[in-house]
């Protein structure tokens, strides 16, 4: 079977004699003996010391053998069915045995094989056969999933790091796999155009789908089928991860809908996401707040609408928008871009500690100067920019219904260092590609619009809304300012095949013990807005520049 071997039927071992005492044999070595013939050993001195006395924790890196060992022996009693025993070779007997147990008697799988594969230091990946039987009806299922070996505490022994991905790669702690009568009924979702949306079609679409059923498959018309389900804990839900199809026995009628996916626009973002590790992208037609777009490169979490991240100087767009109805700021005015700025304790300094002498906040906010907004922190009161993004921009309340889970980001009242580093798209600041598409299209559209993926019209929510509006003259501040740094600032070059209206900001948000910034970009052009970021990628003007440019370029 090449590099991987079939988790057999447990090893028999035959006693072996060892001095006059039986001893077990498995794997080749005697285990006990000494100990069992008399309860002690010799040392030098004549005395005996116990066994007990004389063990000591196993420590030290797991050697190969120790590794494939503890993956074999959990493997082999899971697929026996030897759910105490399989558990016992865990780290954590209880939640394997709750979950093993479920998988049994919840999920309906029987006749499992499992075949492991090559280890990879103290990673062993295994293939999972199987077949779900639900009253009269059988399906086969396979999938692939892997287990870690570590060190148990105390004792040092090898076991096998419990946790829920290792019976289901898409299980998270406090999940469950079940097989039944679904409680929601499936969903056909269906593009701006009519057309069918599917995972196999738009790889980033999956958690979006699982979304859209959960929302709507009790009111899409439907009709329930049989599935083998994974059903989200307390700790999933918290996550806004929805329940998930592993496998259809019996199918249900799909209920039908519509979203404002721009079929067009989604395969674009498809292909240049797919294009970088860790990249998303979000597309909005600023005038409305509809979501034409939105794309991952990571199918595992949907980042374009649930990611928490500091958005670096991107921000500066919102914080930009405080410092002119303040007066702190105006467009050709002269503004201070030192080497270094202090505030609550902390130096703030310039990519390559840059400075502009003489310089307007036009150039400061073009070149993405951060001392230029840290100089104003003491000005500002503690919650100002915290209002700012609430009251103007609609962000941080808690309150958007796009039509599947989102978060709406996160801008916490702070103080001192923490809140000057506010400013600049750090500190306690959290957004994700939705959150800063919607940015740009307030700046565009010159007012809120919430996001949205479903019209309200199907189901008559409330979407959310910004209690005031920016003044006409900081509307028009704002544009000529992303206007510059399209044409002439750090997002010129990504920007520079974009015709027609545009504006942008570049972002690099710097994250612990990463060797490279995320990398953001934000921008308009004519009635689209769009977002992107790439993880641990470097500057955002060479990673998610490119991605936001072609797709602004496409939608005409």
């Amino acid at each position: 079977m090449g590099n991987r071997r079939r988790v057999a039927e447990r090893r028999k071992t035959n006693p072996a004699v060892l001095g006059g005492v039986i001893a077990v044999v498995v794997g080749g070595a005697g285990l006990g003996a000494y100990a069992l013939a008399g309860g002690g050993s010799g040392t030098e001195d004549g005395t005996r010391t116990s066994a007990t006395q004389q063990a000591r924790p196993k420590s030290g890196p797991l050697s190969a053998a120790e590794v494939t060992d503890a993956a074999d022996r959990f493997l082999t009693a899971w697929q026996q069915g030897e759910v105490g025993e399989a558990a016992e070779a865990t780290d954590d007997p209880e939640a394997a045995t709750a979950l093993l147990t479920g998988y049994a008697e919840e999920a309906r799988v029987k006749d499992v094989t499992l075949t492991a594969g090559a280890r990879t230091g103290t990673e062993v990946p295994f293939s999972v056969k199987g077949t779900v039987a639900y009253e009269e009806i059988t399906e086969p299922l396979a999938y692939d999933s892997r287990l870690t070996v570590v060190r148990r505490d105390g004792d040092g022994e090898p076991r096998v790091a419990w946790r829920s991905a290792v019976v289901h790669p898409d299980l998270k702690d406090g999940d469950r796999l079940v097989t039944g009568e679904t409680d929601t009924p499936p969903v056909k979702a269906l593009d701006r155009d009519g057309g069918e949306l599917t995972a196999k079609t738009y790889p980033s679409l999956g958690p979006v789908l699982d979304g859209l059923r959960e929302k709507y498959g009790k009111t899409a018309g439907g009709k329930a089928g049989i599935e083998l389900r994974i059903v989200r804990g307390e700790k999933s839900k918290k996550a806004e991860a929805s329940d998930k199809t592993v496998l259809e026995l019996s199918g249900g009628t799909p209920g039908t809908v519509r979203t404002t996916l721009d079929p067009k626009l989604q395969a674009a973002a498809e292909g240049q996401v797919a294009k970088k590790a860790r990249a998303s992208v979000v597309v909005l037609r600023a005038s409305t707040g509809e979501i034409l777009a939105a794309a991952n490169s990571s199918r595992g979490f949907n980042t374009a609408f649930h990611g928490s991240l500091a958005p670096g100087s991107t921000f500066k767009v919102l914080t930009a928008s405080l410092l002119i109805e303040k007066g702190l700021a105006s467009i050709d005015e002269k503004h201070p871009c030192p080497k270094y700025s202090s505030y609550g304790g902390w130096k703030f300094q310039n990519l390559d500690k840059f400075q502009i002498k003489g310089g307007t906040f036009r150039d400061s906010f073009g070149a993405s100067c951060n001392t230029a907004f840290i100089s104003q922190a003491r000005e500002l009161e503690d919650d100002d920019l915290t209002e700012q993004a609430q009251q103007v921009f609609g962000l941080g309340r808690d309150d958007w219904q796009i039509g599947v889970p989102s978060f709406d980001g996160s801008v916490p009242v702070q103080k001192d260092a923490p809140m000057a580093a506010s400013l600049i798209g750090q500190g306690g600041v959290r957004m994700n590609p939705l959150n800063m598409a919607s940015v740009s299209a307030t700046v565009k559209a010159g007012e809120f619009h919430q996001p949205y993926l479903v019209s309200p019209e199907v189901d008559g929510r409330k979407l959310a809304t910004a209690p005031r509006t920016m003044s006409a003259g900081t509307v028009t501040q704002l544009r000529q300012l992303m206007a510059y740094t399209a044409t002439s600032g750090t997002a010129a070059k990504a920007m520079a095949g974009v015709g027609g209206d545009k504006g942008a900001k570049t972002g690099s948000a710097e994250v612990d013990g990463q060797k490279k910034p995320n990398g953001w970009f934000t921008a308009y052009r004519g009635d689209l807005a769009a977002a992107g970021v790439v993880q641990a990628a470097g500057h955002g003007g060479s990673t998610a520049g490119p991605i936001v440019a072609s797709l602004l370029k496409l939608g005409g």
